[in-house]
């Protein structure tokens, strides 16, 4: 059985095939897999893992074809689910020429808003070692509610729960909103990812203020990591704080950086979970995390972009060299 499940949305990318344009001035797009948490599945497959996906697609050619594309990755679709009333949801992705992204969505609703708790594969959920999931599963009923139910039969089971809010103001009523629900089950998580843009949206202060990072820290965690872009990421334990410095690159397509990154954090933690306690190893992980990052930036897409674990450290040879 698999001992990361990733739970959330899947859907497809349409990424303009011209970096730098808005969405009104592209001529054309590229159909790519995407929702990060079935980007984070893949990345943890990549790196060696083992990682199942729970969510619901469209009954519909994209549903089929994302349901196809976790399986090529390696990733246990059992869990997944079509529905026959609801369609697959789709983004479209501006680029910036800078890689860094906009989002237009389409789910009203989509598959997987519609995921109901008596739908969930509980079996799958209290086997695994990590239970992973983000935000966007909390905006709308009844996916909410499986969400919590999955959250809680994880907890009891002794699962260690993972949350990477990833936010997208775009599919919340209001910013009030976005911070009430992905603050309502913040101090369940073991584990945190937050953006430094994240710290800055949830406590409404400067993401460098070392006090609004830790007013995010509650008890309960045992890592929580603030991601900086190419300049790297903070760590904070119970015991121990500080920097790992990333690498930097020419971004093209900042899509599934940060899911790379976590998915090669929740990989170390599956294979060890003394990086927790031991600073030199959480350095370690974290240095390998950011060079998936900052290789998965410099391609298009998400999941075709993730690098294995060999090609990570191959990069960060190469970067020591330079």
């Amino acid at each position: 059985m698999a001992s990361i499940v990733c739970f959330g949305e899947m859907l497809i990318d349409f990424v303009p095939d011209t970096s730098g344009v808005s969405l009104a001035e592209s001529q054309g797009f590229l159909k790519a897999p995407g929702g990060a948490p079935a980007n984070v599945a893949c990345a943890i497959t990549k790196l060696g893992g083992t990682s199942s996906f729970i969510g619901k697609v469209g009954k519909d050619e994209f549903g089929f074809m994302l349901a196809d594309i976790l399986k090529k990755n390696g990733v246990n679709a059992d869990g997944v689910l079509f529905d026959e009333h609801a369609r697959t949801a789709l983004a479209f992705v501006t680029l910036k020429k800078n890689g860094e992204r906009e989002f237009m969505f389409y789910r009203n609703p989509s598959a997987d808003m519609l995921l109901k708790e008596s739908e969930l594969n509980m079996d799958i959920i209290k086997k695994a070692k990590i239970f992973h999931y983000g935000s966007i599963s909390l905006i709308t009923e009844p996916c909410r509610s499986a969400h919590m139910a999955a959250m809680k039969a994880a907890k009891q089971a002794g699962v260690l729960l993972s949350y990477d809010p990833n936010v997208r103001l775009a599919l919340w009523p209001s910013a009030e909103a976005a911070r009430h629900g992905i603050k309502s089950i913040w101090n369940e998580a073991d584990f945190i990812k937050v953006s430094d843009e994240e710290v800055g949206f949830l406590t409404q202060k400067d993401s460098t203020n070392e006090d609004a990072v830790q007013s995010l820290w509650h008890d309960k965690l045992k890592l929580m990591v603030v991601t900086d872009g190419e300049k790297g990421c903070r760590y904070y334990t119970k015991t121990f704080k500080g920097k790992v410095p990333g690498f930097s690159v020419n971004p093209i397509d900042t899509t599934g950086a940060g899911d790379s990154f976590v998915g090669s954090i929740l990989c170390s933690i599956a294979k060890d979970n003394s990086i927790f306690m031991d600073e030199g190893k959480l350095k370690e992980t974290l240095k390998l995390a950011n060079a998936c990052g900052a290789i998965c930036a410099t391609k298009k897409g998400a999941i075709p972009a993730l690098p294995s674990t060999s090609e990570a450290q191959a990069f960060i040879s190469s970067y020591k060299s330079k």
